[in-house]
Parts: structure tokens; C-alpha cells; sequence
């Protein structure tokens, strides 16, 4: 039963990210990125990092993908790096600074499964995780864990 309703929970949010109506996208990213292991959901994730009609839409989607904190929200968003035009990279490198800002174990957790993501299969996870691995050894977290010593 549970597989079932995740594949009904993922079809229902595919149909919400078609709507015209962007804060309808921008709520159907926002929970797709909790079921984004499952493949039906991946492609749309993409296409709303992507959303060609608003910019927020691609923020608040990336966002919920990287507050996943796995390799799986990462490898969307590097895909999505790969092809994005510079007012995407700009609001998903926005969404990289929301969420990687403050805590240093978190930035550099990140850094480690961009490191693994480098050898995916995808060519285009490939490429746009240079991309992204650029913009998270760029940021000073403000909190770093404490040295004992």
C-alpha cells in the first residue's frame, strides 16, 4: 500500500505543477522534492527548477531539493545546473546561499556527495555539479562545529 500511495501522491503533484497558477508550482515542487528518489518525479522536478514562467517557482522547488540534504536533491539540482540560463543559475545559486549559509557541516556534507556526484553516470549531473560544488566552496558558513582540544 505505501508504494501505491506514493506513486498517487507523485501523479497528483505532477498534475499541480501544470497548473497556471505559479504559487500551484511552487507548492507541487516544494513536496515533490520529499518523494524526488522516485522517478516519476524526478523529470518534473527538473522542469520546475527550470520553470520557464517564474523565477520563485525555481527558487522555493531548489530549496526544498537541497533541504533534503542527500545526494539525490543534489543531483537534481546539478542536472538543472547543467542547461540553466544565467537568471536560473542566479536564483538556484540563491537557494544554495538559503540553505548552506549558516551551518558549516551541512555546506561541507554537501561538498562531499558533489565530490561523489562527479563520477555519476549522467553527463549532465556530471557537468552542472561543477557548477554547483563552485558555489558551495565559495560560501563561509556562519556557524562551524567547535574543536575540542
Amino acid at each position: 500500500m505505501r508504494e501505491e500511495a506514493r506513486h498517487s501522491a507523485v501523479a497528483a503533484l505532477i498534475r499541480l505543477a501544470g497548473s497556471s497558477d505559479f504559487r500551484d508550482r511552487a507548492d507541487a515542487g516544494r513536496a515533490l522534492a520529499s518523494l524526488a528518489e522516485m522517478p516519476a518525479a524526478r523529470q518534473m522536478l527538473l522542469n520546475l527548477v527550470l520553470d520557464a514562467s517564474d523565477t520563485f517557482v525555481t527558487r522555493a522547488t531548489t530549496e526544498a531539493l537541497l533541504r533534503r540534504h542527500d545526494g539525490v536533491g543534489l543531483a537534481v539540482v546539478a542536472s538543472a545546473l547543467a542547461t540553466a540560463n544565467p537568471n536560473h543559475a542566479d536564483w538556484i545559486h540563491t537557494a544554495v546561499l538559503d540553505v548552506f549559509l549558516v551551518f558549516a557541516d551541512e555546506r561541507d556534507a554537501a561538498v562531499r556527495e558533489c565530490e561523489e556526484l562527479a563520477r555519476n553516470d549522467s553527463s549532465q549531473v556530471r557537468q552542472g555539479v561543477g557548477r554547483l560544488l563552485e558555489m558551495l566552496v565559495k560560501i563561509n558558513p556562519i556557524l562551524h562545529p567547535t574543536q575540542d582540544g
